[in-house]
Parts: C-alpha cells; structure tokens; sequence
C-alpha cells in the first residue's frame, strides 16, 4: 500500500466527507444534506481540492515530480499516463498555461518552491527553442517553434502529430512576460531584460510573422484559424509590445498586434463564436476554447466592450449561454438539470475522442468565465446588457431589461449574486464527479461519471487551481490591454506579417546554435492511406534521419482530402548537398513498416537559389489496416 503523508490524508479525508466520490449517491448534486449550508460544503470542497491541484501539478513537473521519473529540470508532462492514452510528453501549451498558473501561485504566495521551479521552466524553454524537430528548424525561420509537444527530457518527438500548433509560443511569452513584471517589479529589472527578454524576443517574433498562417487548434484535431490560438496571439503581441518599451527593447512582430485583434472579428457569426474558420470541417463550431481563449486574456481592468472579447463582452456571455446550453441534451448526466444551473462541458457536442465526455477543466472553466466577468462588472461599477447578451442574463435573472445596471442600485447586486450562484454550480457539478481521493483525470464519463482517459492530467489540476483563486477573489494584475492599439477599420491579414528575428537565449543557458546556407524545400505527394496510417520521407541526409526510420522526416496530412490525398513536407535544408531518399508508411496496430520500392534524389539548390517544391507521388506497395 502507497504511504500517504498526514497532510495529504487529511485532504483525502476532507474530500471524501465533501465531494461524492461517484455520481448519482443521494441527489443533492454534489452538496451531501449533513451539517452546514451547501455554500459552505462548496468551500471547503474547494479549499481542500486546491491544495491536492496544487500538489497534483507540482507532482507532474521535472526533474523530481513524484508521477513523472525522468523528466527534465522544468519541463511539465501533461500525464503519467503511458498507455491509452500515452500522455506522457511535455507539450508547449499545457506547459504554459500550468507555468502561467505557477507564476500566478507564486505572486500571491511568495513560495520560493513555485519560483525555483519557473526559474528551471525558464532554462527549458530556452534550450528547448533550439531543438529542430519535425515542425522545422529554430533557424533560420524559427519554425520549430511551433512544434506541439517533445518527449519529456526535452528530445524532439518524432511521430506523426498535427502540426504545427501556433499557440505554444504565445502562451509560453505570455507566461514569461508575467513573470519578467514580477521581476521589475522587485527590482530585477536587469534578469529580465538580459535572460527572459531574448527568449520572449523569438516567441513574439514567430506569432508575428506566422499568426495569420493556418495551424492545428488546442484540441490537435482542426487544422485553420483557431480563436483560441488568434485570442491569445493578440495578448501576446500587445502584452510584448509594451514590455519592450519598458525594458527599453525592440519586439519584433508586435506591430501585428491591431491586424490580428482586427483578424478576431472574424470569428463573430452573428450568434456565437465559431471556433475555427478557414477549414472545411462540419461542426456547429461551438467549442470549449471560446471559453479557455477569454480566460487567458482576462484582464480585470478591461472594459467589456473591449475587441479583445473579455470574460464580460456581451458577445462571450452570448457565447457562453450557446456553448453550455449544447451540452444540457448531450449528456445523460446534465439531464433534467434547469436553465440556470451549470452542467458538465465538453470540447464540442461532436467529439468522438474516447466516445466525446465531458472535461474537468472546461467544466471549471465555465465557472471561473463567471467569476471572471463578475469581477470586471464590480471594477467598472456598473452592468451593460444589450440584445446580444440579454438572453444570457434572462435565465439568471428572468425581469431584466436592455439597459445599464449601476452598482448603486439593488438590480445590481442580485444579478451579480444570481450570476455567482450560476459559478458555483459548475463547479459543484466538478466536485460531484471528482473522486473522494480528489484525482483529476481528463474526463468523466456522460453516462455514469467516472473519471476516464489520462489520468492525473496537469492541465485539469492547473484549471483548478486558477478557478479557486478567480473565486476567491484573487485576480493577477493587468496585462495592459486598455492601452492596446486598436483594430484598423479594414483588416488585411492575408498580406499583413513580420519577418521574424530569431537568436538562442543564451544567458538563460540555449545552446550557441549557428546555420549555413539553406533553402527551402517543399514536397507535395500524392499517397492514399487509410485512417491511422501515417508517411515520413527517410534518406541520407540528418535532416532525413541518416536512413534511420526512427528519426525520419514525417509528412503533415493537412492538406488531405478525398479529391486529392496529399500530404506535404517543408524544410530549410542546407543549400547545394543531393540527398537519396525513399518514402515509407507506418501502418497501424503494430504492423511493420511498408516501403516504396526505390530511391529517389533530391538535389537542393546552390546558396542564393530560390525555394523549390517538388511534386511526387507514392510508387511501390501500400499499406493494410490491421483492424485493431
């Protein structure tokens, strides 16, 4: 039996007299029917699965979190899960958002634990920016870095993925430019300028230069533009564009700012935000990262009619009441539950990942939009509703009208208490379905409510914690978006971006990484496969893997449809050298590898050539799904 230390056995014990450990037990939602009121069951549920989160995170970061043997100093693995799913990576989202969450913890705390572990996230990045992976090279078009996730020593990942995810590098700048402002705040000025600043610096540069480029979204599942992604590349450029002028710096990219606040309009349809554009995918485009996008760039200090789409913006809450109302008929535990409580949210009604169930951290996300919104309605001292929001607030608080609510009137006060109770009923939704020990996996099950999928999942741990403390009432200072400049009249991101400027960040401990001539290489071929199976160009170049299939080239996918099944390849190789190479698909279920049955050359232009793409198509054998 696993020892547990008496200060986790008493959370246990705390959690398991106030959370139901499985769904359904005796009615109440979650709340029991013993001994105190359900708003004071509700915190100290709260007060006690904060601290377990808080430890669960801790828990899942290298070089001695307890679930996570061999990972490296300050990189955060999303799960220990190794088998169905394997989780066990580190990605650049998930690690930003739970540093982001770290840096936050640490401002109020004062832990030094918290800070040793940014400083160690801090020389990660740095070095982790220069690993070329199949996304690219860092150099010299900083297109490594937007590679979705590594292996968790910080080696390239190798597999097929959707790539490349666009949102890494302007969430890890948001997360280090927060902690640069702790810094200068306390008279460290100087770290932040000489360390932090160059890693930002290459971070900005690539959302700058590439941010009007399509990616694959938070979910890796859609490839286009993704709000998510486009919400958050906005924060981050206006964010780095007034840090560079406090550090008396240049931020290259940050020019892009207003086109891309501009390009967010876009994602308006007249009744919610949709998701994804540019895509040719089928869905009502309803999807929990419009609830993950505004809660990234919240700032208290925001004006609900900011372009930036802040937790209080009409057109989120009208969002918001369209995305959870999907939901209340999805799922056979959100069944009978009334207009104005909270439900268990998903990714989107259409998911089929693991048979499409709800997720802890949506769910408490939905909850800290609220207490988020609630927040900037108490700053601004005052409540707008117009014909966009009215039905938002209509379930809440069924006599109101278009009109504005001042704080010094009753109407006021009961629509903020009646929207705090709307909080607090996601996430007693979240405690009845969290275990008694107070693990957090990924999901909970439709049906029945048991936790399935990745277990002790960061992410959901790290959503937690930043949801107890938006309910308490602890808010990180502003970020600055009053002072952002505004969107242009007409966007034009289809032309608008910046060359970026990418250097190692040496003094935060990157490697002195240099390169030679190079030219762009681009392969377009034309292979059907089936589902699961994946291509990689192997050859004799490093670049190719040296013939080595493990450390081959793969191909994206993106491109993929029934009228032509292509699958591309872009690379920087160094100009002038002929490379042998061969294509070969990985097929499913553990089958062996299948390869065409000959060589083909590829000669790179001489130094000063132009980029050059080269159409090919599959000869030889093809693959078989094995059926598993």
């Amino acid at each position: 039996m696993k020892f547990i230390s008496p200060s986790v056995a008493g959370l246990v014990s705390l959690l398991a007299s106030h959370a139901i450990a499985a769904p359904g037990g005796n009615g109440d939602n979650g709340h029991g029917s013993h001994g105190s009121s359900p708003s004071s069951r509700l915190d100290k549920f709260v007060a006690a699965e904060k601290k377990i989160a808080l430890q669960g995170v801790l828990n899942n970061i290298g070089p001695d979190g307890s679930r996570v043997p061999g990972a490296g100093a300050g990189f955060v693995v999303a799960s220990p899960s190794k088998v169905d799913p394997d989780y066990f990576f580190s990605w650049s989202r998930d690690a930003a958002l739970t540093m982001l969450m770290i840096v936050d913890e640490f401002a109020f705390s004062g832990d030094k634990k918290l800070q040793a572990k940014i400083e160690q996230y801090i020389t990660s990045q740095a070095v982790l920016q220069t690993v070329s992976n199949p996304s690219g090279t860092f150099l010299p078009q900083g297109l490594g870095l937007g590679e979705p996730k590594y292996m968790v020593d910080g080696k390239r990942f190798n597999g097929a993925w959707g790539r490349p995810q666009r949102d890494g590098p302007a969430l890890r700048a948001i997360t280090l430019m927060t902690y640069s402002k702790w810094l200068m705040k306390h008279g460290q000025a100087k770290k932040a300028k000489n360390v932090i600043w160059p890693i930002i610096s290459n971070d900005l540069s690539y959302v700058g230069q590439y941010w009007n480029q399509t990616g694959f979204d938070l979910w890796e599942e859609v490839n286009g533009s993704s709000f998510f992604t486009v919400q958050t590349s906005h924060r981050a450029l206006a964010e780095g564009q007034q840090l560079a002028r406090d550090l008396g710096v240049k931020c290259t990219g940050c020019d892009q700012a207003p086109q891309v606040l501009c390009f967010l309009e876009d994602f308006w349809n007249g009744n919610h935000l949709v998701a994804n554009i540019n895509t040719n995918t089928a869905r009502s485009g309803l999807d929990g990262n419009t609830l993950v996008g505004p809660i990234t760039v919240f700032d208290i200090n925001a004006s609900c009619s900011s372009p930036t789409l802040q937790p209080c913006h009409s057109k989120t809450l009208a969002n918001f009441k369209a995305l959870i109302d999907s939901f209340r008929s999805a799922y056979s535990i959100n069944k009978n539950i009334p207009a104005n409580s909270g439900v268990a949210v998903g990714r989107y009604t259409e998911d089929v990942y693991y048979g499409g169930h709800p997720w802890y951290l949506l769910t408490t996300a939905s909850a800290e939009l609220l207490y988020d919104a609630i927040a900037q309605w108490k700053t601004q001292r005052f409540i707008s509703v117009d014909s966009t929001s009215l039905s938002f607030f209509k379930d809440l608080y069924p006599s109101i009208k278009t009109k504005i609510y001042k704080s010094n009137t009753k109407e006021f006060t009961a629509i903020l208490a009646a929207i705090t109770t709307y909080a607090d009923s996601f996430v007693a939704i979240a405690q009845k379905y969290t275990p008694a020990d107070g693990a957090l996996s990924e999901q909970f099950n439709r049906t029945s409510g048991a936790p399935l999928s990745a277990t002790h999942l960061t992410w959901s741990y790290a959503a937690f914690v930043t949801m107890s403390r938006r309910r308490a009432g602890s808010f990180p200072p502003t970020w600055g978006s009053s002072r952002a400049a505004s969107p242009p009249k007409t966007c034009s991101p289809a032309t608008s971006s910046t060359q970026g400027v990418y250097i190692p960040a040496l003094a935060a401990g990157a490697p002195n990484v240099t390169v030679g001539c190079q030219i762009q290489v681009g392969i377009n071929l034309n292979a059907s496969t089936y589902y699961g199976e994946n291509i990689y160009a192997v050859g004799s170049s490093d670049d190719f893997g040296a013939w080595d299939i493990d450390n081959s080239y793969p191909l994206n996918p993106g491109g993929y449809t029934a009228e032509r099944p292509l699958w591309t390849l872009s690379a920087y190789l160094p100009a002038g050298q002929e490379i042998s190479y061969k294509f070969a698909r990985q097929q499913d279920c553990g089958q062996p590898w299948v390869y065409e049955s000959g060589n083909r050359t590829l000669t790179v232009p001489p130094c000063g050539g132009q980029a050059v793409t080269i159409e090919d198509a599959w000869v030889g054998p093809v693959g078989t799904s094995g059926g598993c």
